[in-house]
C-alpha cells in the first residue's frame, strides 16, 4: 500500500515535469500538490537554523499571496508546522478555533476565498528544512489517505532537496541558497541595514520590518527592497515610522 502510495506521488510529480519538458525538481513536487490533493495551491518555505521560515516556491499567485502573508505575520499553519514539527491540519480557517489561533492570518485567507490549510514538515530527523504548505478553496477535512499521499509529497520534497541530480546541494543550507529567490535575499540585507539603522538585534530588526509591512498592508520582502534601495528608512525612536 504504502509503495503504491509513493508510485502515484513520483508519478504525480513526474507528470508535471514531463508537461515542461524538463527534469524532475523541487517546483514539480509543488506542483503536483495540486493535482494530487485537489488543493488550488501549494507552496514551500525553507528554514535555516537560527532564521525564520522564508517562502520560496508557490504552484500559484494565491498560494505564494499566502505563503508571503505568513511570512509577514509570524502565523498561520506553516509557522506551526514548523515549530512543533508536525502537519497541521485545518479543515475550515473561518472555524473560531482557527480564528483565536492566528488572529491576523485566518481572516486574511478566508478573505482570499481560502477555507482549508493544512501544512506539512519538510524534515530530516530533528533537522527542520522546511514546511509544504496546502491550499483549498473548500471546507473540509483532508481524508485519511490524502493525509498519507501529503506525507509522502514532504518526503517527495526532501529526497529533492537532498539529491544532487535535482540540481540542489545536499543539506537545508544548499536547499535555501539554491531556490532563495533575490527578493527574500534582500530580506536578508534589509534587516542588517534596520538593525544598524535602530541599534538592536537582527531579530528585533526582521520584528520591526514585518509590523511595518503588516500595518501599511505591504509584503515584506516589497519593503525589503525599498529599504534596500534606501526608499524607506525606518525611525530610531518609532520603528513602525519612516523617516
Amino acid at each position: 500500500m504504502e509503495r503504491a502510495r509513493s508510485a502515484h506521488v513520483w508519478a504525480a510529480i513526474s507528470a508535471c515535469a514531463r508537461q515542461e519538458g524538463a527534469a524532475v525538481s523541487l517546483r514539480h513536487a509543488v506542483l503536483a500538490c495540486s493535482d494530487v490533493l485537489a488543493a488550488a495551491g501549494a507552496g514551500l518555505s525553507v528554514t535555516r537554523e537560527g532564521a525564520p521560515r522564508e517562502p520560496v516556491l508557490a504552484s500559484a499567485p494565491a498560494a505564494e499571496e499566502l505563503e508571503e502573508l505568513q511570512f509577514t505575520l509570524g502565523q498561520g499553519p506553516c509557522v506551526d508546522a514548523a515549530a512543533g514539527r508536525g502537519p497541521v491540519l485545518v479543515p475550515d480557517v473561518t472555524w473560531a478555533a482557527a480564528q483565536r489561533r492566528w488572529p491576523a492570518f485566518a481572516p486574511a485567507a478566508a478573505g482570499r476565498g481560502v477555507r482549508g490549510l493544512f501544512a506539512f514538515p519538510v524534515a530530516l530527523g530533528a533537522a527542520l528544512i522546511g514546511v509544504l504548505g496546502v491550499y483549498r478553496l473548500q471546507a473540509g477535512p483532508l481524508s485519511p489517505e490524502e493525509v498519507a499521499d501529503g506525507l509522502v509529497l514532504a518526503d517527495a520534497v526532501l529526497v529533492l532537496a537532498l539529491d544532487e541530480r535535482g540540481g540542489i546541494a545536499p543539506g537545508p543550507g544548499g536547499l535555501a541558497d539554491a531556490t532563495l529567490s533575490t527578493r527574500h535575499a534582500q530580506v536578508h540585507q534589509a534587516t542588517g541595514m534596520v538593525a544598524a539603522q535602530l541599534g538592536v538585534s537582527m531579530s528585533d530588526a526582521l520584528a520591526a520590518l514585518r509590523a511595518h509591512a503588516y500595518t501599511r498592508g505591504r509584503r515584506v520582502t516589497d519593503l525589503a527592497a525599498d529599504v534596500v534601495a534606501r526608499r524607506v528608512r525606518l525611525d530610531r525612536s518609532a520603528p513602525g515610522k519612516e523617516e
